[in-house]
Protein backbone atom coordinates (compact mmCIF):
# COMPACT_ATOMS: atom_id res chain seq x y z
CA UNK A 1 0.00 0.00 0.00
CA UNK A 2 1.35 3.62 -0.88
CA UNK A 3 0.90 5.80 2.09
CA UNK A 4 2.63 9.06 0.96
CA UNK A 5 4.36 10.31 -2.26
CA UNK A 6 7.11 13.16 -2.45
CA UNK A 7 8.06 13.79 -6.21
CA UNK A 8 8.06 16.72 -9.04
CA UNK A 9 4.41 17.99 -8.91
CA UNK A 10 4.06 17.20 -12.96
CA UNK A 11 0.58 18.54 -13.65
CA UNK A 12 -2.48 19.43 -11.49
CA UNK A 13 -6.35 19.54 -12.78
CA UNK A 14 -9.14 20.18 -11.11
CA UNK A 15 -9.61 17.12 -9.55
CA UNK A 16 -6.16 15.37 -9.51
CA UNK A 17 -2.90 16.13 -9.74
CA UNK A 18 0.31 14.11 -11.17
CA UNK A 19 3.38 13.77 -9.24
CA UNK A 20 6.52 11.97 -10.90
CA UNK A 21 8.27 9.79 -8.17
CA UNK A 22 12.08 8.86 -10.04
CA UNK A 23 10.11 9.19 -13.29
CA UNK A 24 6.97 7.34 -12.43
CA UNK A 25 4.02 9.64 -12.48
CA UNK A 26 1.23 8.86 -9.90
CA UNK A 27 -2.23 9.97 -10.85
CA UNK A 28 -3.59 11.06 -7.28
CA UNK A 29 -6.98 12.28 -6.61
CA UNK A 30 -7.72 15.46 -4.29
CA UNK A 31 -10.02 17.98 -2.82
CA UNK A 32 -9.58 21.30 -4.21
CA UNK A 33 -8.16 22.16 -1.03
CA UNK A 34 -5.25 20.16 -1.10
CA UNK A 35 -4.79 20.48 -4.51
CA UNK A 36 -4.82 23.98 -4.17
CA UNK A 37 -2.12 23.67 -0.71
CA UNK A 38 0.36 22.29 -3.54
CA UNK A 39 3.07 24.37 -4.97
CA UNK A 40 3.60 25.12 -8.41
CA UNK A 41 4.74 22.39 -11.17
CA UNK A 42 7.28 21.18 -11.54
CA UNK A 43 8.18 21.78 -7.65
CA UNK A 44 8.96 19.02 -5.14
CA UNK A 45 5.47 17.66 -3.17
CA UNK A 46 4.59 15.43 -0.55
CA UNK A 47 0.84 14.35 -0.30
CA UNK A 48 -0.43 11.82 2.38
CA UNK A 49 -2.20 9.07 0.53
CA UNK A 50 -5.03 6.24 0.55
CA UNK A 51 -4.64 3.44 -1.47
CA UNK A 52 -8.25 2.34 -2.77
CA UNK A 53 -7.70 -1.66 -3.80
CA UNK A 54 -10.67 -2.53 -6.58
CA UNK A 55 -11.13 -5.36 -8.84
CA UNK A 56 -10.34 -3.37 -11.95
CA UNK A 57 -8.16 -0.51 -10.74
CA UNK A 58 -5.89 0.81 -8.32
CA UNK A 59 -6.95 4.34 -6.79
CA UNK A 60 -4.65 6.83 -5.02
CA UNK A 61 -6.17 9.87 -2.97
CA UNK A 62 -3.79 12.34 -2.16
CA UNK A 63 -4.18 15.08 1.50
CA UNK A 64 -2.12 17.99 2.37
CA UNK A 65 -2.92 17.20 5.79
CA UNK A 66 -3.69 13.94 8.13
CA UNK A 67 -6.73 15.17 9.17
CA UNK A 68 -8.49 15.32 5.85
CA UNK A 69 -7.00 11.72 4.99
CA UNK A 70 -8.72 11.20 8.12
CA UNK A 71 -11.96 12.58 7.73
CA UNK A 72 -11.91 11.01 4.16
CA UNK A 73 -11.62 7.69 5.92
CA UNK A 74 -14.83 8.33 8.23
CA UNK A 75 -16.79 9.79 5.55
CA UNK A 76 -16.58 6.65 3.14
CA UNK A 77 -17.70 4.27 6.06
CA UNK A 78 -21.20 5.72 5.28
CA UNK A 79 -23.70 4.10 2.69
CA UNK A 80 -23.19 6.39 -0.29
CA UNK A 81 -20.29 8.12 0.66
CA UNK A 82 -17.89 7.20 -2.09
CA UNK A 83 -14.48 8.20 -2.63
CA UNK A 84 -15.82 11.19 -5.17
CA UNK A 85 -18.75 12.46 -2.38
CA UNK A 86 -16.06 12.37 0.32
CA UNK A 87 -14.14 14.42 -1.73
CA UNK A 88 -16.62 16.76 -2.88
CA UNK A 89 -17.48 17.30 0.75
CA UNK A 90 -13.79 18.06 1.85
CA UNK A 91 -13.77 20.42 -0.85
CA UNK A 92 -16.27 22.88 0.73
CA UNK A 93 -15.98 21.90 4.38
CA UNK A 94 -12.05 21.50 5.89
CA UNK A 95 -12.37 19.19 9.24
CA UNK A 96 -13.14 21.70 11.82
CA UNK A 97 -16.01 22.89 9.81
CA UNK A 98 -17.22 19.31 8.85
CA UNK A 99 -17.04 18.75 12.55
CA UNK A 100 -19.35 21.42 13.90
CA UNK A 101 -21.75 20.50 11.03
CA UNK A 102 -22.00 16.70 12.01
CA UNK A 103 -21.80 17.74 15.81
CA UNK A 104 -24.50 20.20 15.28
CA UNK A 105 -26.65 18.22 12.71
CA UNK A 106 -26.81 20.91 9.86
CA UNK A 107 -27.86 19.50 6.89
CA UNK A 108 -27.50 22.33 4.96
CA UNK A 109 -24.02 22.75 5.25
CA UNK A 110 -23.03 19.17 4.31
CA UNK A 111 -25.62 19.64 0.96
CA UNK A 112 -23.40 21.82 -0.20
CA UNK A 113 -20.80 19.55 -1.40
CA UNK A 114 -21.75 17.98 -4.86
CA UNK A 115 -23.43 14.62 -4.94
CA UNK A 116 -25.09 15.09 -1.10
CA UNK A 117 -28.48 15.46 -1.39
CA UNK A 118 -30.79 16.29 1.85
CA UNK A 119 -31.17 12.28 2.68
CA UNK A 120 -27.81 11.40 1.98
CA UNK A 121 -26.44 14.37 4.61
CA UNK A 122 -29.24 12.72 7.10
CA UNK A 123 -27.66 9.40 6.98
CA UNK A 124 -23.79 11.09 7.56
CA UNK A 125 -24.78 13.17 10.31
CA UNK A 126 -26.74 10.17 11.81
CA UNK A 127 -24.15 7.79 11.66
CA UNK A 128 -21.04 9.76 12.44
CA UNK A 129 -22.35 12.02 15.21
CA UNK A 130 -21.09 9.76 17.94
CA UNK A 131 -17.97 8.69 16.00
CA UNK A 132 -16.79 12.27 15.34
CA UNK A 133 -15.98 12.87 18.66
CA UNK A 134 -11.71 12.99 19.03
CA UNK A 135 -11.10 13.47 15.28
CA UNK A 136 -8.58 15.98 14.35
CA UNK A 137 -9.72 19.19 12.94
CA UNK A 138 -6.32 20.33 11.71
CA UNK A 139 -4.31 23.47 12.50
CA UNK A 140 -6.19 25.87 14.67
CA UNK A 141 -6.61 29.43 13.03
CA UNK A 142 -3.44 31.31 12.96
CA UNK A 143 -1.51 28.47 12.34
CA UNK A 144 -0.11 28.77 16.71
CA UNK A 145 -0.49 25.77 19.25
CA UNK A 146 -0.18 27.31 22.79
CA UNK A 147 2.69 25.43 24.36
CA UNK A 148 4.06 23.79 21.58
CA UNK A 149 7.37 25.15 19.73
CA UNK A 150 7.71 24.75 16.10
CA UNK A 151 11.59 24.49 15.04
CA UNK A 152 12.21 25.95 12.38
CA UNK A 153 14.02 23.62 9.65
CA UNK A 154 17.99 24.91 9.51
CA UNK A 155 20.63 25.56 6.44
CA UNK A 156 22.30 21.68 7.54
CA UNK A 157 18.39 20.15 7.61
CA UNK A 158 17.21 21.54 4.52
CA UNK A 159 19.96 20.46 2.84
CA UNK A 160 20.26 16.88 3.73
CA UNK A 161 16.34 17.12 2.72
CA UNK A 162 17.17 18.11 -0.67
CA UNK A 163 20.21 15.88 -1.08
CA UNK A 164 17.46 12.72 -0.42
CA UNK A 165 14.89 14.08 -2.74
CA UNK A 166 17.45 14.59 -5.65
CA UNK A 167 18.63 11.05 -4.59
CA UNK A 168 14.53 9.65 -4.71
CA UNK A 169 14.88 11.49 -8.27
CA UNK A 170 17.51 9.01 -9.71
CA UNK A 171 20.33 11.64 -9.04
CA UNK A 172 23.87 10.18 -6.87
CA UNK A 173 24.60 12.04 -4.18
CA UNK A 174 27.78 12.45 -4.56
CA UNK A 175 26.54 15.32 -7.54
CA UNK A 176 23.40 16.36 -5.59
CA UNK A 177 25.12 17.36 -2.46
CA UNK A 178 27.66 19.62 -3.59
CA UNK A 179 25.03 21.43 -5.81
CA UNK A 180 22.70 21.72 -2.86
CA UNK A 181 26.00 23.53 -0.88
CA UNK A 182 26.35 25.64 -3.54
CA UNK A 183 23.26 26.26 -3.57
CA UNK A 184 22.40 27.58 0.08
CA UNK A 185 24.93 29.32 -0.16
CA UNK A 186 24.17 30.98 -2.69
CA UNK A 187 21.06 32.46 -0.91
CA UNK A 188 23.25 32.51 2.26
CA UNK A 189 21.07 30.04 4.22
CA UNK A 190 17.79 32.21 3.62
CA UNK A 191 16.16 29.38 1.58
CA UNK A 192 13.30 26.92 1.89
CA UNK A 193 13.27 23.26 0.66
CA UNK A 194 11.54 23.81 -2.66
CA UNK A 195 13.55 26.89 -3.45
CA UNK A 196 16.59 24.78 -2.85
CA UNK A 197 15.33 21.27 -4.83
CA UNK A 198 14.21 24.08 -7.57
CA UNK A 199 17.50 25.65 -7.97
CA UNK A 200 20.06 22.26 -7.61
CA UNK A 201 17.33 20.61 -10.35
CA UNK A 202 17.93 23.46 -12.68
CA UNK A 203 21.96 23.27 -12.13
CA UNK A 204 21.89 19.60 -12.15
CA UNK A 205 19.89 19.65 -15.77
CA UNK A 206 22.83 21.84 -17.17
Amino acid sequence: MIAQLRGLLAQVESDRCVIDVSGVGYLVQASSRTLAALPQPPELALVLVETVVREDAILLYGFAEASERSWFRLLTTVQGVGAKVALAILSVLPPAELMMAIGGGDKTMLTRAGGVGARLAQRIVTELRDKCEGMPTGAPAGGGVPGVTITMPTPRSIAADAVLALSGLGFRRAEAQPVVERVIDRFEGDVNLDVVIRDALKELAR
